[in-house]
């Protein structure tokens, strides 16, 4: 399983798997935006201007940005990330991990030799760094003083900072670097996770002015569907529905820590989207929940950690503790 989402490869490894699969191996909200009801016309034209426009003043109200020249939509982060590694002449990119494994990738792509920081201090002589704030998957936040103070250093020999910002919407008050102008920082914010609508492929980059201008340039004329556009508008400025999916995310992910903390795992970390737990057990309790029908996320590269997104409705929530519930027993028996 390289990635959350994929319910195809899902089944192909758990062929008797109860369905509906339970699929808790995104940090996507279970519960989504209100699609509107669109006009056919909408989806036989080309992305108006004046609604890409509208996107953007949206986007730059909601995120605090500055001016809405700063604001850069694209149908999805993930596009943006090379675009953005490839403004930095060919050197070394230092990466914050763990961290998500499209990152690394997108350096490499830009033509960079990619090392792994552990911690910030840890940048060396990297012209490009990349962060995740919240960082996915163990939810960790650098200060917004510290993340300056890398910025300014940086821009002492020309390089660049991106922050993923893709789990911010639930973040912390006051942590995001969307309101900042500096230059040499691009924030990347993710529509799809927070409302719900990964499936869009809608996502921002706030960056400098100048360095918006080319990121729209690379990506061309209607970058962003007219479905798209008008979704991203209205959510954006749905100021209500923003607060209360806030509320309901912190209490399903203190429901959550409830009832993963109950049948003896350790909360390492995460957002209200996601909870990281750390486990001996972790490959067996993937194996045991796949089978169940419910798929969470598991790395390679940390064999004891296993993490769960939210589950959508009370029957999932229910599915979701009865194979918690099995497995501990199981293992109470075997003991």
């Amino acid at each position: 399983m390289p990635h959350g989402g994929d319910l195809g490869a899902a089944r192909r490894l758990f062929p008797g798997a109860p369905e509906p699969l339970v699929d808790l191996s995104t940090g996507i909200n279970p519960n989504p935006y209100p699609l509107p009801r669109f006009s056919a016309g909408l989806f036989g034209r080309l992305p108006d201007p004046a609604a890409v426009l509208a996107l953007t003043a949206a986007a730059a109200r909601c995120y605090g940005v500055t001016s809405a020249a700063r604001v850069v939509p694209a149908p999805g982060t993930q596009i943006l990330l090379p675009l953005v590694a490839g403004m930095v002449h060919r050197g070394r990119a230092a990466v914050l991990v763990p961290s998500y494994p499209g990152h690394a990738r997108a350096a490499a792509l830009a033509g960079h030799d990619v090392v792994a920081m552990h911690e910030i201090a840890d940048v060396a002589d990297a012209r490009l760094v990349i962060i995740g704030n919240p960082n996915n998957p163990d939810g960790r936040l650098i200060a917004r003083g510290a993340l300056m103070a890398l910025a300014e250093r940086l821009e002492a020999r020309g390089g660049l900072m991106v922050v993923d910002e893709a789990f911010m919407d639930v973040g912390p008050p006051g942590t995001s670097l969307a309101d900042l102008p500096r230059g040499n920082i691009v924030v990347l914010r993710s529509f799809g996770k927070f409302f719900g609508l990964a499936g869009l492929r809608l996502g921002f980059a706030l960056a400098a002015p100048e360095i918006a201008a080319r990121l729209s340039a690379l990506l061309g004329p209607w970058a962003v569907s007219g479905p798209a556009l008008a979704v991203g508008a209205k959510a954006l400025a749905d100021a209500t529905w923003i607060a209360r999916a806030r509320r309901r995310l912190a209490k399903a992910a203190d429901r959550l820590d409830t009832m993963l903390v109950a049948v003896g795992l350790e909360i390492v970390g995460g957002t209200s989207l996601f909870r990281l737990t750390r486990t001996p057990k972790a490959s067996a309790l993937f194996d045991h929940l796949g089978r169940a029908g419910i798929l969470t996320r598991a790395f390679a590269e940390h064999a004891s950690w296993l993490r769960f997104g939210l589950p959508g409705d009370e029957r999932a929530w229910r599915r979701l503790e009865a194979a918690l519930h099995s497995f501990a027993e199981s293992g109470r028996a075997s003991a």
